[in-house]
This record gives C-alpha cells, sequence and structure tokens, in this order.
C-alpha cells in the first residue's frame, strides 16, 4: 500500500533555536505515529522519546542523500529518521530501511538500535510515489539553505 504522502516539517528549537526536521506521513508526525505503535505494544520506555532530527547537530550530507538512504555519516544499513526527544539521534534514534526506485520510496524494517529486542516489525512499511517524495525534499533542501543562509548572516 502507497502512503498519501510525505512531508518534512521544520521548527525551531525554543532552547537555542536549532532547526528540528520531523517527518509526516499521510498527515500525521512521525513521532505520534511510533509513540502510539510503541504504547500500544506495550513497549517501555515509550511515548514522548522521540523527537526530529537536527541537522546542525550532526552532518548528514545531503538531505537528500539522507532521505534516500545513502547518507555517507551513518553507520550501517539503515538510516535515522527521529533522533531523540532530547534532541540528539546517536541517543535514542529510530532507524529505517529506506529504498528508492524509479517510482516509489520505501521506508521499512524499522528499530530502536538501542533496544534490539523491540520488534518494529508491524510498524510500516510506508511507501510514497517518488515525485511528490522529491518534491518534499526540495522543500526540505530550501528550507534547509536558508536556515544556513541565515546563520552565516
Amino acid at each position: 500500500m502507497t502512503s498519501k504522502g510525505i512531508r518534512f516539517d521544520c521548527r525551531y528549537r525554543g532552547d537555542g533555536g536549532a532547526l528540528v526536521i520531523v517527518p509526516r506521513i499521510d498527515g500525521a508526525p512521525l513521532t505520534e505515529l511510533i509513540d502510539g505503535f510503541e504504547i500500544a505494544a506495550g513497549m517501555r520506555p515509550a511515548g514522548d522519546a522521540y523527537g526530529g532530527l537536527i541537522p546542525a547537530f550532526f552532518r548528514f550530507g545531503p538531505v537528500r542523500d539522507h532521505f534516500l538512504g545513502r547518507s555517507t555519516h551513518v553507520r550501517g544499513p539503515k538510516t535515522p529518521v527521529l533522533g531523540c526527544e532530547c534532541g540528539e539521534w546517536g541517543c535514542w534514534p529510530l532507524m529505517a530501511r529506506i529504498t528508492a526506485t524509479a517510482d516509489l520510496v520505501t521506508w521499512d524494517a524499522f528499530e530502536q538500535p538501542h533496544r534490539k529486542s523491540r520488534d518494529h516489525a508491524a510498524f510500516g512499511p510506508f511507501r510514497f510515489d517518488r515525485h511528490p517524495y522529491d518534491d518534499a525534499l526540495r522543500a526540505l533542501s530550501a528550507v534547509i539553505d536558508s536556515d544556513v543562509d541565515a546563520t552565516r548572516a
């Protein structure tokens, strides 16, 4: 099943103004989707554990490469799609395998690498039509580029 769409919400943290990226799938923030899944599955801790990715805290490389699963700065075959609620992706990340073809982008095989016993097999997969996905990445890139330009000014 193909998801209706993806977009990347961008907001600034209140503690220092760093840009935070949260994927929104079919209109729902990924943070809410994973919280609901983990709470329903009886995982502990669960709820409010994840936060968005903060590019200023870790250089993922080009955002397009990152969200196409080609980030050169991440170890292993999976890509962080969320970080910890504290802002550090390495602390409590949600990892996913991102596979892109000419027509489709799929997020699946989710995991919380610090809790290998957690079973996320029933979470996802999320499949996105490639062209709207690329449009969402272009919009995200424009926000990040604007943020970098404003920081340099």
